[in-house]
């Protein structure tokens, strides 16, 4: 992948302004380690940052194109997956390039379709262009919202990036937060409603959206949107349709010019993506393929079985690893190894976040990376197919709160009294929840619990997906490593969205009705297991460093963070035996520990940032 950025203002020359754009563009030199570039008009300046996948010997960027006397400049961050397709048919339509990366077909597209584009592309993208004869910006953003993409608009300057990091280079953008922003960090997080860029001025582009700047003024767009309809197939044929979109998508993802792998849990999701893998290396004659998993140093001593995590991954990684015969490499990380990198994961994800969970991920793919510039991974097949607890549990289902963050009430007592009243925490998180539930597409032939069920899977498609695809995003390109999610490709995601609860929770099992369609893809005993989430430490010396971190940050009664959290409250709550506490207040892995580190990653970001809140 790539990093991208923008900077535009209708009123001043920026042929100069090179030192402005240069710094904006360096906060992407991660994203892309391989070349970089800007281009500079009158009244733009864009920059990319470029991670070579497909034709690594062409398309440096920004890319200029030239249609009559029309002149477009593009900036990319994606992979388009019906390259051939699309170029197939601009090509018939008269248009000639002269690459093979698929950066070349975005201007070619927009010049023959304009904003109506992106609806013809299939991947994971946010990109881009510069008509300079119309004196017009066009930008568009992935359907699922794989790639990211804010902006901001003050006075007469408007700038856009991949990340926030580059935004608050400009001189215009501040890092200042107001309750909103605050409530965000404080109520929703690691969550972040969508659209929202917790930064006063900044925004991000929701997924399936485009936005256009010209001298009228800004204008953003819905180009894609899911819709609810009755689903007229049988069982059967609906098995069979899945499995087809499903093989399809993997297949379209294989596509890259460097070498690409998956990573290996030895779950239901990542174990189906890998087993259509390895079928296609072996009918492309590409030989074995690459496969990683994640593990920690003593969690065989320490695992513990919970509501959320039943079992260890080690063994079923081994296991598929060997009904694959792939070329297998199993990552192990230590315990001070994710302590250290806590404060990596923060500015690698501009916000606090799952903190050890982060962590991890950006080690796991730190070590893939030298391997591997492209992987493919599992993600999104439990909020499509309804594999997570909250789908199963009649508490969680009927539970007027977003599911994964059903204890939000335990995190206000730890917020100053004073704060509590400016950010009305509670009212807050039930506004947003209000909202989402606004939302939802409805079908007026669905009964009242087809209803209930649809809310679920919105709320998770929308609210909780996007959290895991920005961690993704945000930890594998910390070190130039492309991660692609075949359960989020649109089509799939369409079918299945229609498909009543039933027959989704088919034998009564989580994601039974894509157990059913996995099987003679995968070993029963795959089939079978039981939900696992991403894999966590379980070493008690994880939570005595956070709460040791935690007890050193409270001997500093100046730092900022005491200007938002209760000072006494916390300093009570960690001077208790944790070892015993048991406080799952968001998702399903972030417990008492994660909710140290989160604190000690908000006190990190208020510095870093050098946060103002007003």
């Amino acid at each position: 992948m790539c990093g991208i950025v923008g900077w535009m203002n209708y009123e001043e020359n920026l042929s100069y302004q090179t030192k402005v754009i240069d710094l904006m563009n360096k906060q992407h030199a991660n994203r892309g380690p391989d070349s970089e570039g800007t281009w500079i008009g009158e009244h733009v300046a864009l920059g990319h940052r470029r991670l070579s996948v497909m034709d690594p010997e062409n398309g440096l960027q920004p890319m200029v194109k030239q249609f009559g006397n029309q002149q477009m400049v593009v900036t990319y961050n994606g992979e388009l997956y019906n390259m051939v397709d699309l170029r197939m048919e601009l090509e018939s339509l008269g248009y000639c390039f002269t690459t093979h990366c698929d950066t070349e077909l975005l201007p070619a597209a927009y010049q023959e379709w304009g904003v109506d584009a992106p609806k013809r592309m299939n991947g994971i993208f946010a990109f881009a262009i510069w008509d300079e004869f119309a004196q017009e910006l066009y930008i568009a953003r992935d359907r699922i919202g794989v790639k990211p993409l804010f902006y901001a608009h003050v006075k007469d300057t408007f700038v856009f990036g991949s990340e926030i990091k580059s935004l608050l280079q400009h001189p215009d953008i501040g890092s200042v937060i107001d309750d909103h922003g605050l409530a965000e960090v404080l109520m929703m997080g690691p969550a972040r409603t969508p659209g929202e860029g917790v930064f006063r001025d900044i925004k991000e582009l929701k997924p399936g959206h485009w936005l256009k700047v010209s001298r009228q003024g800004i204008q953003t767009h819905p180009y894609w949107q899911l819709v609810s309809r009755a689903h007229e197939d049988d069982f059967e044929t609906t098995i069979t349709k899945v499995t087809d979109l499903f093989e399809a998508s993997v297949r379209r993802q294989l596509i890259s010019d460097v070498p690409i792998g998956t990573m290996l849990s030895g779950g239901l999701d990542s174990s189906a993506i890998s087993a259509v893998a390895a079928k296609v290396f072996r009918e492309e004659g590409k030989g074995r393929l690459t496969t990683f998993s994640i593990d920690y140093q003593d969690n065989d001593q320490f695992f513990e079985q919970n509501e959320f995590q039943p079992n260890a991954d080690s063994p079923w990684a081994q296991l598929m690893a060997e009904f694959l015969q792939s070329d297998h490499h199993v990552v192990y990380l230590n315990n001070q190894e994710l302590v250290d990198h806590i404060p990596s994961a923060l500015i690698a994800r501009d916000f606090p976040g799952m903190a050890d969970i982060d962590s991890s991920l950006m080690l796991f793919s730190r070590e893939i990376k030298k391997d591997l510039t492209v992987c493919l991974s599992g993600e999104c097949a439990d909020e499509v197919f309804g594999g997570y607890p909250w789908f199963h549990r009649e508490e969680m289902v009927q539970a007027n709160i977003f599911p994964w963050a059903c204890l939000t009430n335990e995190r206000i007592p730890f917020i100053r009294k004073d704060v509590q009243d400016r950010i009305q925490p509670m009212e807050y998180v039930e506004m947003r929840y209000q909202q989402t539930l606004e939302e939802v597409p409805r079908c007026d032939q669905d009964s009242p619990r087809e209803d209930r069920m649809k809310e679920l899977f919105y709320m998770n498609l929308t609210r909780w997906m996007p959290t895991l695809l920005d961690r993704k995003d945000r930890m594998s390109m910390a070190y130039g490593l492309e991660v692609r999610v075949p359960f989020c490709d649109h089509h799939l995601v369409e079918y299945v969205w229609n498909i009543p609860w039933e027959m989704k929770a088919h034998n009564g099992r989580e994601k039974g009705l894509l157990r059913h369609a996995l099987k003679g893809i995968l070993p029963d005993e795959i089939i079978e297991r039981k939900k696992s989430p991403y894999p966590k430490t379980h070493h008690p010396l994880y939570l005595q460093a956070m709460q040791r971190k935690v007890n050193e940050l409270l001997l500093d009664k100046q730092a900022p963070i005491w200007d938002f959290l209760d000072y006494q409250v916390v300093q009570r709550f960690v001077g208790q035996d944790l070892k015993q506490k048991h406080l799952p207040w968001f998702g399903q892995l972030m417990n008492v520990p994660a909710l140290l580190a989160y604190w000690l990653q908000f006190n990190q970001w208020l510095v870093h940032f050098q946060v103002q809140y007003r």
